[in-house]
């Protein structure tokens, strides 16, 4: 692995939650980056913008003032490695960019556990938006996930431990920990009039960044959780397995992809974009653009591109690129909105940078930070999508008033129970639908929501997840590339 003389460049939104600083940026999520040597124009592109920034003897006196007389001066114990960090820190933060960051060793040492795309914690991926800590996606088929975190929730606390106000690295700190151990979260959610408590059990998180399936006659499906090192190599892979049988059609789903690495989405963008065809424009400053055109040769099926709130950055790059230069339908919902490029900079001491270098526009020129992809086809996922794990730490009745009644409710009205009412309160409809779902899967019907009630719950929901024909912006790729294919 190389580790001079080199950059991360990285697109994406997140730091991991599992505990790994975020390509994006931010988990992370993120997640994403490999030790990549810059191409030409990237170094010169950033000696350039360096040009100059260097201290005065001022300004450098000035500094060192500061210092001593904190070290001679100050009341309480001075930690000379915490001051010099919290320079570092407050130099990084004084640009008011919550993609940029200062990694101490450790944070670096997170920061590379995820280029392996593998690491221990709940599996999620966060941002730092106006101080609160927000969720970016929840990694597929993680302990998050399975808890039913989503886009857009906001972690309150995390085991009694506020994190409004913390930076993306602290708070990963308290979000991470062994595997086994509980992280108890307190969610804010819109549309949710009073707190969520989601408890999740931290495991160890390995991503394999691309699934295959075949989920309708000569469709072929191609699921990217993030873009990370290997991500590339593994997309065109099953591409090519996919492709021994003549394919109608290819759904790529970057649902809840938080981002990672330019390189990897350049390169499967150009296997699917015809030759010349623009994939993405990078802005540095003073306007100096760098374009990177396809090529490849295109492919002879319809292409479909699955987008949601949780498609980020370079999700957001390969979106656009295959609308809009290879002629792709977008379906789903509005993106995340993510158009900025971070570099990593290893120092000297063994830490880093992560820096806000350029921004990214799309193949016919739109700046979409901020804004967004809007699909296509927009579509709204089955509410059982959007459940949370319900808490069984204590029983629910009649007359009774609960964010966690209020999930249950959602639930049992998306699977099909006569629900008249989802605002939390227990009526006696809630208690006819309880006791018909005790009924139904063995359990004693007492019409309650104890620990037993909301287990079976959660499994219904786990087992309709899991079932495609649930999925309604799935079902409407489908009929997309069916109508196309026609």
């Amino acid at each position: 692995m190389v580790r001079k003389k080199v950059l991360w460049l990285v697109i994406g939104c997140a730091i991991g939650i599992g505990g790994t600083v975020g390509i994006t940026g931010l988990m992370g999520t993120p997640q994403f980056v490999a030790w990549l040597s810059m191409q030409t124009w990237a170094k010169q592109a950033w000696v350039a913008s360096l040009s100059g920034l260097t201290f005065t003897e001022g300004e450098q006196q000035k500094m060192e003032s500061i210092a001593e007389a904190i070290e001679q001066r100050y009341v309480g114990t001075v930690d000379r490695t915490k001051l010099i960090t919290g320079a570092m820190d407050g130099m990084v933060n004084a640009l008011d960019d919550p993609y940029s960051e200062y990694l101490d060793k450790e944070e670096l040492k997170s920061f590379q556990e995820h280029v392996q795309s593998s690491f221990s914690g709940i599996g999620a991926e966060v941002s730092n938006k106006d101080g609160d800590i927000v969720i970016m996606s929840p990694i597929r088929k993680s302990p998050a996930e399975r808890a039913g975190l989503r886009p857009g929730d906001i972690v309150v606390s995390v085991n009694g431990k506020e994190l409004r106000g913390m930076t993306l690295n602290e708070a990963v700190q308290h979000l991470r920990g062994p595997k086994g151990t509980q992280a108890k979260l307190i969610i804010q959610r819109v549309g949710v009039s009073k707190p969520l408590e989601v408890v999740i059990v931290r495991d160890d998180i390995r991503i394999e960044t691309v699934e295959s399936s075949m989920p309708a006659r000569a469709i072929g499906m191609l699921r990217i959780s993030q873009f990370s090192s290997n991500t590339a190599d593994r997309f065109l892979s099953e591409l090519a397995k996919l492709e021994k049988t003549p394919l109608r059609g290819l759904i790529i789903d970057v649902r809840n992809n938080p981002g990672g690495i330019v390189q990897a989405v350049e390169t499967i963008a150009n296997a699917l974009v015809p030759k010349g065809k623009p994939i993405l424009h990078i802005e540095y400053r003073k306007e100096e653009r760098v374009d990177t055109n396809a090529t490849g040769s295109g492919k002879p099926y319809p292409i479909v591109v699955l987008i949601n709130e949780g498609s980020a950055s370079a999700s957001e790059i390969l979106a656009a690129a295959l609308k809009e230069s290879a002629g792709a339908t977008l379906v789903g919902k509005k993106t995340f909105g993510k158009g900025l490029v971070q570099a990593s900079i290893p120092l000297r001491d063994g830490t880093a940078i992560k820096l806000t270098i350029a921004k990214w526009l799309t193949p016919n020129g739109k700046m979409i930070h901020k804004e967004g992809i809007a699909p296509d086809i927009d579509v709204a996922q089955n509410a059982l999508f959007e459940a949370t794990s319900i808490g069984k730490d204590k029983t629910y009745a009649f007359d009774m008033v609960s964010p966690d009644i209020e999930n249950a409710q959602r639930i049992l009205q998306a699977l099909g129970f006569a629900i008249k009412r989802t605002d939390g309160y227990f009526d006696n409809a809630t208690a006819a639908a309880v006791k018909a779902l005790q009924s139904r899967n063995g359990l004693k019907a007492t019409g309650n929501i104890d620990k037993g009630t909301a287990t079976k719950l959660e499994e219904l929901v786990l087992k309709a997840y899991a079932d495609p024909k649930n999925d309604a912006q799935l079902v409407a790729a489908i009929a997309a590339l069916e109508q196309k294919a026609k």
